[in-house]
């Protein structure tokens, strides 16, 4: 009998992966620097509707620059402590000289170009434990759109953006 997979444990990400996949009724969970989260339930103005955009906004950008691609809500390997379920995520795949890589499983492994989130309960860990591990895998844009403040942090490597309330430098 699999444990059951509960917000707050902390497992390694072998151990993270056995307990969500025997959990196919749970929509999200991430394992974010060792330590298991779980989505909260997602209202339609706080998310739904902010994540559409971003998605439509990202996919259009797809449509006309060859080689990227977009992922929705797939989860992310990064590191043995990090399994992210990212709302949104832009990259260039191995081949076109990203870092990004599609396992024979089907999971992604490595740093995409752009990470997006939509934060409206899930700021707290989205701008600290989050940025900190997309920073140390080499994630080169990190936007969260925290719906409930009406701003926007855009995190770059190579500049500062200010579009919200706030902004930092991923390195």
């Amino acid at each position: 009998r699999v444990p059951l997979l509960c917000a707050g444990d902390r497992l390694t990400r072998d151990e993270f992966e056995r307990r969500y996949t025997a959990m196919p009724d749970v929509k999200k969970a991430e394992l974010v620097e060792g330590v298991v989260y779980m989505g909260s339930p997602v209202r339609h103005r706080q998310h739904g509707r902010p994540h559409a955009l971003l998605a439509g906004w990202l996919t259009r950008y797809e449509a006309h620059t060859p080689g990227l691609m977009t992922s929705d809500n797939a989860s992310l390997r990064l590191d043995l402590d990090n399994e992210l379920q990212p709302d949104l995520l832009l990259a260039l795949p191995q081949h076109a000289g990203g870092r990004l890589r599609v396992t024979q499983g089907g999971w992604l492994e490595g740093a995409p170009e752009l990470v997006v989130e939509i934060a409206a309960s899930s700021a707290s860990y989205d701008l600290h434990d989050k940025l900190r591990a997309y920073r140390r895998n080499g994630v080169r844009e990190y936007v969260v759109w925290r719906t409930e403040d009406q701003a926007i942090d855009w995190f770059s490597r190579s500049e500062e953006r200010r579009v919200g309330k706030e902004c930092v430098r991923l390195c």
